[in-house]
């Protein structure tokens, strides 16, 4: 199996390649140079395993939640290698990805993944270690105020950028939930290649067409319309 993968989500832009089981990635912390980073990244390692797209069997991409710059670049890219060899397409949520960074990292099984939103919010989710080893979502992701948090109905190991901004709030609303926490870290690629490939083995690739971006917050979205909506008066 032989799947590429990528991600600009946050301000780490990196990109994968998973040949049976074994992932090469390229990985740098570089924000607002995705666009001329993520392209070479590429290049290199389809260069250095002597692929061409057309060899590949899927590319999985992180669809965010994330910056929103960020998470269109990885999508554009991400369709027009799609579109050109005609691939099936993987979305892996950047926080899925973040949390199957640490499960593979620590011992824990229950993760609360939190990641810096702006505009005094995150995303965050809860994820478990399941029967494979993988991360799986309980409930759904959210955007909203640390300071809106309810309480977990479990215990879990707290990570991601969102501890670094809110770490005293997240701290006082999980309390005795709360194990722990790190905020070092950031999605990868070669966790989007890992849950890329359970993804392809759990037949769950989707047309390049339906691989949407995730943004949870609408905001941009209606801010784009009201003023679509003021230049028509």
């Amino acid at each position: 199996m032989k799947i590429l993968a990528l991600d600009t989500a946050t301000e780490a832009c990196s990109a994968a390649l998973y040949i049976n089981g074994e992932i090469q990635e390229r990985f740098e912390l570089a924000p607002r140079v995705h666009t001329k980073l993520l392209l070479p990244m590429i290049d290199s390692l389809m260069a250095e395993a002597e692929l061409k797209p057309q060899q590949l069997d899927a590319i999985a991409f992180g669809c965010g939640p994330g910056s929103f710059t960020g998470v269109r670049i990885a999508t554009g890219v991400m369709q027009g290698i799609a579109y050109g060899a005609d691939l099936p397409v993987i979305p892996v949520s950047t926080l899925a990805a973040i949390s199957q960074a640490c499960l593979q990292k620590t011992t824990h099984n229950t993760i609360f993944t939190a990641v810096d939103a702006r505009m005094n919010e995150i995303y965050w989710a809860v994820y478990q270690r399941d029967a494979e080893g993988y991360a799986e979502l309980l409930g759904t992701e959210k955007v909203q105020p640390a300071s809106d948090i309810d309480a977990l109905a479990l215990t879990a190991y707290g990570i991601g950028s969102g501890f670094l901004q809110y770490k005293e709030v997240l701290s006082e609303k999980l309390q005795q939930q709360l194990l722990g926490h790190d905020a070092d870290y950031l999605p990868h690629s070669a966790e989007i290649a890992l849950l890329g490939a359970a993804g392809f083995k759990r037949k769950q690739t989707v047309s390049v067409e339906q691989a949407m971006p995730v943004y949870l917050r609408n905001k941009i979205a209606k801010t784009t319309a009201e003023r679509a909506a003021l230049k028509a008066k």
